[in-house]
């Protein structure tokens, strides 16, 4: 067990599956309840099946029989309004919020419709503005209740070095989704810095491929099998791994949330099988 997450509460968005559930069950049987939200809906832009509400049932279940608690709801990280009204009805059950992980996020980045200005736009609207609503959201909670607390940004690999090495490779979408996630570093550091007083920590965390339903499809292995081998050595990692499974990163998140890493913030965590040195 890790020190500081007993009886602690974590608001966390793209709850449904993937990263999202598997830091929610991390954190529940660590003693942590879970308020969350997802979109379960899908996006034109994106050419892989999004998240639905029998996903979202599914992450309750899987909660709930990890002995955990939690509130679980449909919501739009883009609308701020949606995501507050998460967070009151998670406050009504629990009474506080302590961690907040920013992790809701799409792929728009290859097949039908990755190359337009739409996929530009709802990588920047779900990856950068998403987050920022929700830090907006949670933050005067968090300063308010004075116990400080931990904010998880989830970044990218393609936040810290270029995703493309051709123009075969580009897409609009791959170009919003890398600019979006490198300018989540920026936002970080400037939270963390404002927050920093309140004892409020605010980290991202920045992962090479991950085994989930966003990369686990006929979209991207389509893609893979189709793209210049001269792009796809952007995913070659120094230690051998080809994959990463999701509670490799949560393993990360729990200690970002724990007391263990009172004095860590503002900093962005490779979590990547050296994928960034290659």
């Amino acid at each position: 067990m890790h020190e500081g997450l007993t009886d602690k509460v974590a608001f966390i968005t793209g709850l449904a599956r993937g990263q999202g559930r598997s830091h929610a069950l991390s954190l529940a049987r660590e003693g942590v309840s879970i308020v969350g939200l997802d979109i379960c809906d899908q996006f034109d832009s994106v050419d892989y099946a999004m998240s639905t509400p029998d996903d979202l049932a599914e992450t309750v279940r899987q909660v709930e029989e990890a002995g955990g608690k939690i509130v679980a709801r449909v919501g739009d990280v883009r609308d701020i309004e949606s995501i507050l009204a998460c967070l009151d009805e998670g406050l009504a059950a629990f009474g506080r919020v302590d961690f907040v992980l920013a992790n809701a996020g799409i792929m728009p980045i290859w097949g039908r419709g990755s190359d337009t200005m739409r996929a530009w736009q709802d990588a920047l609207d779900v990856l950068l503005t998403g987050v920022l609503n929700t830090i907006e959201a949670t933050y005067p909670r968090l300063v308010e209740q004075g116990y400080g607390g931990s904010i998880v940004i989830t970044s990218s690999m393609a936040g810290v070095q270029p995703m493309m090495r051709t123009l075969q490779g580009k897409t609009l979408g791959l170009l919003g989704y890398c600019a979006a996630k490198a300018a989540l570093v920026n936002l970080c550091q400037n939270y963390a810095s404002a927050l920093a007083r309140y004892r409020i920590r605010v980290n991202t965390v920045h992962p090479t491929g991950v085994n989930t339903p966003m990369v686990d499809n006929d979209m991207c292995q389509r893609s893979l099998a189709e793209r210049d081998p001269e792009d796809n050595l952007t995913l070659v990692s120094a230690l051998p791994a080809e994959i990463l499974e999701a509670r490799d990163i949560s393993n990360a998140v729990v200690w970002l949330c724990s007391d263990e890493s009172a004095f860590y913030t503002g900093s962005a965590m490779r979590i990547d099988a050296g994928a960034s040195l290659r």
